[in-house]
């Protein structure tokens, strides 16, 4: 049987998953690596980013052959090179925000909507690719000068792999430089920030093979976001993954992208079989129960909170929880948001703090299904809260819909390998591949009646963001 390496660089760790071709795991390894920050500068090493991925290749291939291989990257990471391909400086982390000024400047000049309409994106900030390369033009000429080639990350190590100048378009959509209607580079944004497309490595779709690397052939990827949707078998509308862990995030195939909205924050991307996907995230989540129990349930685990909750009746006896903690962005963009309890008497108990924390988040679930005018027919539940049966069921319940869990964890090593498998013909299609992947315990709605708690939070919710 083929084995199929899928490689999934993290912010800090980079894991990387081997599976034969019937997505069977076979061995998988983690290695982190921490971030030089500073204020709004978040920066790495450029050929640190190579010797990780390397070294993890390197481990693997000790273990066992490896036929094929592809990787998934975060989008925004940038690394500049002279024409050989030798780094002119410290990559720019994704999560930098030096340029904030030459965000403004270029929705001053396109205007946000105009700035959608071709990539997608309904924001103009300074993490995009854009916003960073026109900083280094105006703040480092000197190593402007010397960039000959643009790369994002994925890009780079596929360079270091193959000595292929190749991208593929996933990765692209939020540098709002590429076109995702058109699949093509958007002139327009590149005469702005003065980057010619000799500049850019060639536009190619997931899954292609491009070349090889020490006997194993290597394709192309796609980002994480669309990496682990493959992984959890996200590749028909009807079907979206929600992840609880720290944030949430709520994935969804679209055919088409959707007409701007100017209250809306949610950013098309362009997905792995030539259409777009919706992703909309909320920034507390799964924080909001871990903030709850290190504050005032530190003697509890987590399936101790759960068997706290599950003694509580369906809407927590009147008890609301704002989960804002750091905000509100979607559905509702509300920065100045905080969180709050709300209802409470003194028959109250921590069980019922606990059961309104996990409601709150379920509302937030059904609130950005609703928004996003999503007919799901099933969720995929990802991340840390699916660990928690009370809580899947509990969402399942609150959107009226089907959710499953997943036997392998590390989706998006799953979809990386699919595309590996895809782009060598191990594989017949993402498609065929998503039919094998193999789901854990499946939460059916119950019957269980949350309309008032859900009415109640939406009622809170609006008081806090008119």
């Amino acid at each position: 049987m083929a084995r199929l390496l899928g490689i999934d660089m993290g912010t800090t760790s980079v894991k990387s998953a081997v599976f034969d071709e019937k997505l069977n795991e076979l061995t998988k390894r983690t290695a982190d690596y921490t971030l030089s920050s500073h204020g709004d500068i978040v920066e790495f090493p450029a050929e640190e980013y190579w010797s990780i991925v390397r070294r993890e290749i390197e481990a693997i291939t000790a273990e066992m052959k490896i036929d094929a291989l592809a990787i998934d990257t975060q989008c925004e990471t940038l690394i500049l090179t002279d024409l050989e391909g030798n780094p002119v400086r410290e990559a720019i982390v994704w999560l930098d925000n030096r340029a904030t000024e030459e965000a403004a400047m270029i929705e001053e000049h396109f205007g946000r909507r105009r700035v959608y309409e071709v990539t997608g994106q309904p924001e103009v900030t300074a993490t995009w690719p854009a916003c960073k390369l026109l900083w280094v033009k105006r703040h480092e000429p000197e190593v402007f000068a010397r960039t000959k080639r643009v790369f994002l990350l994925e890009d780079y190590i596929l360079y270091k792999l193959t000595g292929r100048f190749v991208t593929e378009k996933t990765l692209q959509s939020s540098t709002i430089y590429f076109d995702i209607k058109n699949n093509a580079w958007w002139g327009e944004m590149l005469d702005f920030i003065g980057v010619s497309e000799e500049m850019l490595p060639a536009l190619l779709d997931s899954g292609v093979e491009i070349g090889e690397y020490q006997g194993i052939r290597v394709t192309t990827g796609a980002m994480d976001q669309v990496s682990g949707a493959i992984g959890a078998g996200i590749v028909r509308r009807g079907i979206v993954s929600e992840m609880t862990g720290t944030t949430m995030v709520i994935f969804t195939p679209t055919d088409t992208v959707p007409p701007y909205d100017p209250a809306s924050i949610v950013p098309c991307h362009y997905n792995y079989d030539g259409k777009y996907c919706l992703l909309s995230w909320s920034p507390t989540a799964g924080m909001a129960l871990k903030w709850f129990k290190n504050a005032l349930c530190e003697e509890f685990s987590f399936p101790a909170l759960d068997t706290l909750a599950e003694a509580v009746p369906a809407g927590s006896d009147g008890v609301t929880f704002l989960p804002y903690l750091c905000g509100s962005t979607m559905p509702k963009y509300n920065p100045a948001a905080r969180g709050s309890f709300t209802g409470l008497t003194t028959e109250h108990t921590r069980a019922h703090f606990v059961r309104a924390v996990m409601e709150s988040v379920s509302c937030m679930l059904r609130a950005n299904l609703e928004y996003l005018s999503l007919d799901a027919t099933e969720i995929r539940a990802m991340g840390g809260g699916a660990q928690s049966p009370l809580w899947c069921q509990m969402k399942a319940d609150m959107t009226g819909v089907r959710l499953l869990t997943l036997k392998n964890k590390e989706t998006a090593c799953l979809g990386a390998a699919i595309l590996a498998g895809v782009g060598t013909g191990v594989l017949p299609s993402v498609e065929a591949a998503a039919a094998m992947i193999a789901t854990d315990k499946v939460y059916e709605p119950a019957g269980t009646d949350y309309t008032e708690c859900y009415e109640r939070f939406l009622s809170y919710d609006a008081l806090l963001n008119k």
